[in-house]
C-alpha cells in the first residue's frame, strides 16, 4: 500500500500548496473572519468551501499508509473528525455572523 499512499501523500501537498496560495495573504491558522469581505472564490476554493480540511483528511489516512501503520491511519481519522467537527462550525458561524 506505500506506494499508492505515497503518490497521494504528493498530491495532497501539491493541493494544501494550492489552497495556501489561492488564498494569498488571507491564509492562516485561525479562525479570522474580516466582515464584508467576500469569500474566496480562486483556486480549489471555486468547488469546495474549505478543499483544506478535506486535503487534511485524505493525509490523515495517506501519511500513516506510507508506512502501513494502520491503526495510525484509523485512530488519527477518528479524532481529526471530531476535532474537525468543532473546527468546521466554528469557521461557519464565523462566517455568517460576518456575512
Amino acid at each position: 500500500m506505500s506506494g499508492p499512499a505515497l503518490r497521494l501523500q504528493v498530491l495532497v501537498h501539491i493541493g494544501r500548496w494550492w489552497c495556501v496560495r489561492s488564498l494569498g495573504p488571507y491564509w492562516n491558522t485561525r479562525v479570522i473572519v474580516i466582515p464584508g469581505m467576500p469569500l474566496s472564490r480562486r483556486g480549489p476554493y471555486r468547488w469546495l468551501r474549505h478543499p483544506h480540511y478535506l486535503l487534511v483528511a485524505v493525509e490523515g489516512i495517506a501519511l500513516p499508509l506510507v508506512f502501513n501503520a494502520w491503526m495510525t491511519a484509523v485512530l488519527f481519522t477518528a479524532a481529526n473528525t471530531a476535532v474537525l467537527t468543532v473546527r468546521l462550525r466554528t469557521e461557519n458561524a464565523a462566517l455568517r455572523l460576518a456575512a
